[in-house]
């Protein structure tokens, strides 16, 4: 008796998590396969026949410039703002949770660092665009002022000062999630270590360094693995800001497949294509990392 009521129980769990499954099935795992099966095919503008073409789509994307070039731009964008992302981030996070330094306050730091990332990229965009517009923007003003330019400087038809904004506003906007995982991941920690190493004489930077680090591998593997996904398919700032000039070169992968599948000449085939090479490039860099992490695990157990 106890059994059936248990079964007829299990019915109602399933019913209850049956809906996620049918959405993924059908907005998510069902696009995947057919994007997968369009990146055979020769499928383009308005066209509703398509033909298999097997590997072609995938050997003209390989020797497409401007597809390299945006695989280059991401890569780019991603690395300059991610560094000091988590670099300032781990030092905000060793300053929250310092049992010395005991800092108050750190609750309001901690939105006021977040603020940014729920602000609407949009938003974000017209903010940084009238701030170093030409030649009257904010910027240009102060830094004239100051002597620091002699006339107006057209940023946005710069390369690496275009390049330097959109991974500055990348940075801006998530530092402060970072920073609030990685003070999670801190606080996890059994604290009587802590409290063992700073008995024993051990510094701020030797218990950081011995302790904190090591024991919160697991979060930075999550923060790296995360934020390279997010990187590789950064759009919405770099599309919205100069829409990939000058000379596309914040032109992401993202964008090269928006403009391939929704622009021109509509080449559903060159965009699915593109769609499966950064799924290929996301599942390969994350499994590195992974085995990176794992290498370096086994490294310091038979060394410890």
């Amino acid at each position: 008796m106890k059994k059936a009521r248990f079964e007829r129980y299990n019915r109602y769990g399933l019913l209850f998590i049956a809906p996620f499954f049918l959405a993924f099935l059908v907005f998510q795992l069902y696009p995947i396969f057919y994007t997968i099966f369009l990146s055979f095919t020769d499928l383009k503008g308005w066209s509703t026949e398509a033909s298999i073409v097997g590997f072609e789509n995938y050997v003209n994307l390989l020797n497409n410039a401007l597809f390299l070039q945006s695989i280059r731009n991401t890569l780019i964008l991603w690395g300059v703002n991610f560094v000091p992302q988590i670099t300032l981030a781990l030092l905000l996070a060793a300053w929250f949770t310092n049992l010395k330094l005991k800092l108050k306050g750190t609750g309001f730091f901690k939105i006021i660092f977040y603020l940014p990332n729920i602000i609407t990229a949009a938003s974000v965009a017209v903010l940084f665009f009238a701030l170093f517009s030409f030649p009257m923007g904010p910027m240009n003003l102060v830094l004239t002022h100051l002597g620091v330019l002699e006339r107006p400087f057209d940023f946005f038809r710069s390369v690496a000062s275009t390049r330097l904004i959109v991974s500055f506003i990348q940075f801006w906007m998530w530092y402060g999630q970072t920073t609030i995982v990685l003070v999670s991941g801190i606080l996890s920690i059994d604290q009587s270590l802590f409290e063992s190493a700073m008995v024993d004489g051990a510094s701020d930077a030797q218990i950081f360094r011995k302790i904190t680090l090591p024991l919160l591998k697991p979060i930075m593997l999550y923060t790296l693995v995360t934020s390279l996904i997010g990187g590789l398919q950064m759009f919405d700032i770099p599309f919205l800001l100069t829409n990939g000039n000058p000379d596309n070169s914040v032109n992401t992968i993202t964008m090269f497949i928006y403009k391939q599948a929704f622009t021109g000449s509509r080449n559903f085939q060159i965009a699915a294509t593109a769609s499966v090479i950064l799924l290929g490039m996301s599942i390969l860099l994350s499994t590195l990392l992974f085995r990176f992490f794992q290498e370096k695990s086994k490294v310091r157990g038979r060394n410890g």
